[in-house]
């Protein structure tokens, strides 16, 4: 058999034969089995090309379909030999991995219905396909969800140890995918003026787009996966889990049912050595970036630091970060006595030390103090969530927003005032990117 699939033809007509079998009702786990060995012993960049020769000769794409369910499968048979897949469902590793399926067969579809619209005759054959397609472009900026989470949560477990060569190489790769992900669903947005060039762009750029997509797979799966599989204890998989709930997820939601004991470990709380052991078990080509490279040791809690909800900061740091916001800020406590408001450089409403313990109530002309006081009730009893105002002062948009705050624990604290000059912001059209400033 082995010799006979090194010829593309002879695959293609094997499973043409048994894609027609399957469509006069033969047993689906039969032809599965019969498709699972075709494709184990086809090297995965031929699928493509023995989809693309199905299409030409007339077999629907929603028939093919079942061939990439049957190649995602045989795809996670893969990573369970391998032993790259032996986490619980809810496990962040596993959770990437089940995305990976879907993306590994997302890009298999949009080659094989970008090869489907260029081999279209038929107007309206072609414009349904052509749907399909925008759907898919749409479907897939979702794939930055999944390589998000890997930049934000396991990134700097990486880079804590030394290992900062392997994330820069991956995120440079992300943006690439981002921009051809865009750069698809721009040219299938357009409506064709020439159906035979149009079709070909869209096959040429899908292919490109689908190469890119199926790479990372693979990056991730033999390189990125097998290393941080090795480098994480359970308390460090343990605080990715509780940060996930913060991002979003690739066509896949996370199980429940992995719940670790261990103690969340974030990177500054780690140690940075890397053990003979691991080191020995990593994957080749981290070995080679690990050479001559040095762990962070940065510590992050320093003395006389105020430990805050999401982070470590001096006293004099938060002063001065305060008094830099491009924005005026008043608290008033749950006596509706002022307690605080930042020193901004650019002031909107003038504010002196001597109204720090004022009632609020007092800090209003008496004509406005019934509806600060009904801001304030209807804040305390949880009615609102937020207050809105904007007025047009010396030629400035002003914006000017209240909100309650609460604790954990459901207790009223106290009210924030939040004051901004919008009218830079009202005015700005277009886009400027972090690339662009200069």
């Amino acid at each position: 058999m082995s010799e006979l699939l090194q010829d593309t033809e002879a695959v293609k007509n094997e499973i043409k034969r048994i894609l027609k079998d399957l469509q006069s009702g033969e047993n689906m786990d039969e032809a599965k089995a019969k498709l699972k060995k075709i494709l184990g012993d086809l090297n995965p960049i031929m699928i493509p090309i023995v989809e693309q020769e199905l299409v030409k000769e007339g077999i629907s794409p929603k028939e093919i379909v079942k061939m990439c369910d049957v190649h995602t499968e045989l795809f996670r048979e893969v990573l369970q030999e391998r032993k790259d897949y032996d986490f619980p469902q809810g496990h962040p590793l596993t959770t990437l991995q089940m995305e990976n399926e879907v993306i590994a067969r997302d890009a298999e579809l949009l080659t094989l219905y970008a090869n489907s619209l260029s081999s279209a005759k038929d107007d309206n054959v072609r414009k349904n396909i052509l749907e399909t397609l925008r759907e898919m472009a749409r479907g897939l900026r979702g794939v930055g969800y999944h390589y998000e989470r890997e930049e934000m949560l396991l990134f700097p477990y990486m880079e804590r140890r030394g290992i900062t060569a392997v994330p820069t190489v991956l995120w440079t790769k992300h943006d690439e995918i981002r921009a051809k992900i865009r750069k698809f669903e721009r040219l299938v947005s357009k409506e064709p003026e020439n159906w035979e060039e149009f079709s070909k762009d869209v096959q040429d750029m899908a292919r490109e787009l689908s190469g890119a997509l199926m790479d990372m797979t693979y990056r991730e799966n033999n390189i990125l996966y097998p290393t941080v599989k090795i480098l994480l204890s359970e308390g460090e998989w343990r605080a990715i889990k509780e940060q996930e709930s913060g991002f979003h997820f690739y066509k896949v939601k996370p199980g429940d049912k992995w719940k670790p004991e261990a103690k969340p470990l974030h990177p500054h709380e780690i140690e940075t050595e890397i053990s003979e052991d691991d080191m020995l078990n990593l994957p080749p080509p981290i070995k080679v970036m690990l050479g001559g490279t040095q762990a962070d040791r940065y510590e992050l809690i320093r003395e006389d630091d105020i430990e805050l909800d999401t982070g470590y900061m001096l006293p004099e740091e938060i002063k001065y970060m305060l008094n830099t916001l491009p924005f005026d800020m008043t608290f008033i406590d749950a006596d509706d006595r002022v307690r605080f408001f930042s020193n901004g450089k650019e002031r909107i409403f003038p504010r002196s030390p001597s109204i720090l313990g004022r009632p609020v109530q007092l800090c209003h002309p008496p004509k406005s103090v019934g509806i600060v006081n009904k801001i304030l009730e209807e804040f305390k009893a949880g009615r609102r969530e937020k207050a809105e105002f904007w007025i047009q002062m010396m030629g400035k948009f002003i914006h000017i927003q209240y909100f309650p705050i609460w604790s954990e624990e459901g207790k009223y604290l106290g009210t924030l005032e939040v004051t901004q000059d919008a009218t830079h912001v009202r005015s700005l059209e277009g886009q400027k990117r972090l690339l662009d400033w200069s």
